[in-house]
Parts: structure tokens; C-alpha cells; sequence
């Protein structure tokens, strides 16, 4: 297991948005995810500086990201946990579970100054609860289609503060 470096996205230098373009075409099948990122880098209203959170690799190249955007819950601010990205040859060595972990960090920082106080992610089952997801149909919150329940989880950050519960609304990007 290697020792990854995390750190925000830095807007301002443009080699970001296309590193972590490129690691988005390496890890999926087509380039849905990596044209989804670019659409939410452009709405004001989904995209929040920070949270978009990669690892490094020990030459500083970008290897993983993870991507928290601007949601809705019940009509109250959330924030979605996609995509996650890792590419192939760094998958399964915790590069993506680094990068996670400081979008997680970044975001409960912003929760404990009164941000968002929930995280939806649909994903794995088995590897986001690691994270401290759990059902979102246990925390009252539903998926806006149809979806498996072990699939769609939640994440509060503040347990201290009440999280928002309803049906979720995404970003338009999202396509939903």
C-alpha cells in the first residue's frame, strides 16, 4: 500500500481540471464522467471550491479524485459524493479511499461551520460504509430513480446537527 498525497483542485491552474480529465477517461469506459465533471466545474451553483479533493502519486501526478458537488435534499443543501476516480494502474492501493477520506475531511469542516451536513453517494455497498456511509432509506432520504437500497447511502457529518431528509436533487449535469 503506498502513502498518497491529497489536496484540493487548484482552479487556478488549468493542468488540474486536465489531469483530472484524464484520470476520469483512464478509469471509465466512455467519457460521461469526465464531461459530467466538466459541467459541474461550470455551475456556480453545484461546484464548491475544495471539494474537489486528488491524490498524488510521489512524482505529483494526479492518480485518483473525488468529487463533492452542491445537492439538494428534501430541498436543503447536501453535497453528492461522484464521481470517484482512480486510474487503472494505481487502483486497489488506496488512492482513491485517500482521496475520499480529504473530501470527507474538507466537507465536515464545512459542516461544522454550518455547510452542508450530508453526503448521498450511490455506489459499492460494501466499500463506502469503510467510510461511514449507511442506507439513505434508513436516514429518510430518497433517490430521485430506482435504484438498489444497499446502493444508495448517506453520510451526516455533523452528527451534532440534524441532516436533511427527502428525496435528493441533483445538479443538472447529472441529467436527472
Amino acid at each position: 500500500m503506498s502513502t498518497w498525497t491529497t489536496r484540493p483542485e487548484d482552479p487556478a491552474d488549468p493542468r488540474d481540471a486536465a489531469a483530472i480529465r484524464e484520470v476520469l477517461l483512464a478509469a471509465f469506459p466512455t467519457a460521461e464522467e469526465a464531461d459530467l465533471v466538466d459541467a459541474l466545474r461550470a455551475d456556480d451553483a453545484a461546484w464548491i471550491p475544495g471539494l474537489s479533493l486528488v491524490a498524488t502519486g510521489e512524482d505529483g501526478s494526479v492518480v485518483a479524485q473525488a468529487l463533492l458537488t452542491r445537492c439538494t435534499v428534501g430541498g436543503d443543501p447536501a453535497l453528492a459524493l461522484a464521481p470517484c476516480a482512480v486510474v487503472p494502474a494505481h487502483q486497489r492501493q488506496g488512492a482513491g479511499s485517500a482521496a475520499i477520506r480529504a473530501a470527507l475531511a474538507a466537507a465536515t469542516r464545512r459542516a461544522e461551520q454550518g455547510g452542508e451536513n450530508l453526503v448521498v453517494v450511490l455506489g459499492h455497498a460494501a466499500y463506502y460504509p469503510r467510510f461511514g456511509f449507511g442506507p439513505a432509506a434508513e436516514a429518510g432520504v430518497l433517490a430521485p430513480f430506482d435504484v438498489p437500497s444497499e446502493a444508495f447511502l448517506t453520510l451526516a457529518l455533523d452528527p451534532a446537527r440534524p441532516a436533511p431528509r427527502g428525496l435528493v436533487g441533483y445538479p443538472a449535469a447529472f441529467g436527472i
